[in-house]
C-alpha cells in the first residue's frame, strides 16, 4: 500500500548527500553553493535553500526508456528549451527554439537532461532576475556542480520518480 504522505528528496548541500524515503544518494549541486530565495539571481549559479515541488518531468524519449512515474511527462524534441532572459515575458517557462531571447537548449549531448524534473523554484509567480532552471537532473561524471541544479546518478533519480507523486518535493538545506 502506497504511503499517503508524499516523499521528499531532502538535500545536504555540506555533505554533497540526499536522502529519500530512508535511501541516501550523492549528489551535486550549484557551483555557487546554496542562497535564500532572497539572495537568488541569474547567474549565480547557486542552488536555492527551500522546498521545492516537483512540477514535471521532462525527457529524451530516444534515450530513456520504461520511465515510471506519477508525474506528468513530456517527451523532449529538438526545439525545446527554457527562457533565462529576466526581461523577457516567458522568463523561467518553457518555450521553443529558435527564441529570439536568450534560452538554454534542454536537448544535450552531454546526457544531463536525458531526465529532467522542473521543480517549483520561482514560477508562482515569477520574479524577473531571480534565477532560472532550476531543476533535478541527472548529476555530470564525479558529480561536478551544476549551474544551480540538483544532480542525481540516473538511476537514483530513476528511483525517485517512480516513488514520487504530486506533492513531492526537493528540500534543499543549509549549509
Amino acid at each position: 500500500m502506497e504511503s499517503e504522505t508524499p516523499l521528499n528528496l531532502v538535500v545536504h548541500p555540506a555533505e554533497g548527500m540526499a536522502d529519500w524515503g530512508g535511501r541516501r544518494f550523492r549528489c551535486s549541486m550549484g557551483r555557487g553553493g546554496v542562497l535564500s530565495a532572497q539572495e537568488m539571481h541569474e547567474t549565480c549559479g547557486a542552488t536555492p535553500l527551500g522546498l521545492w515541488p516537483m512540477r514535471n518531468v521532462f525527457y529524451r524519449a530516444d534515450r530513456i526508456r520504461d520511465l515510471e512515474t506519477k508525474l506528468s511527462t513530456q517527451a523532449l524534441d529538438l526545439q525545446d528549451g527554457w527562457c533565462d532572459a529576466p526581461d523577457d515575458p516567458n522568463y523561467n517557462r518553457f518555450v521553443k527554439h529558435p527564441y529570439p531571447a536568450s534560452a538554454e537548449k534542454l536537448w544535450r549531448e552531454d546526457r544531463l537532461y536525458d531526465l529532467i524534473v522542473v521543480l517549483g523554484y520561482n514560477d508562482a509567480p515569477v520574479v524577473s532576475g531571480k534565477g532560472s532552471a532550476i531543476f533535478l537532473h541527472i548529476a555530470r561524471p564525479g558529480y561536478a556542480p551544476t549551474q544551480g541544479c540538483v544532480g542525481l546518478r540516473e538511476d537514483d533519480l530513476r528511483l525517485v520518480l517512480r516513488e514520487a507523486r504530486s506533492g513531492s518535493c526537493v528540500e534543499v538545506l543549509s549549509l
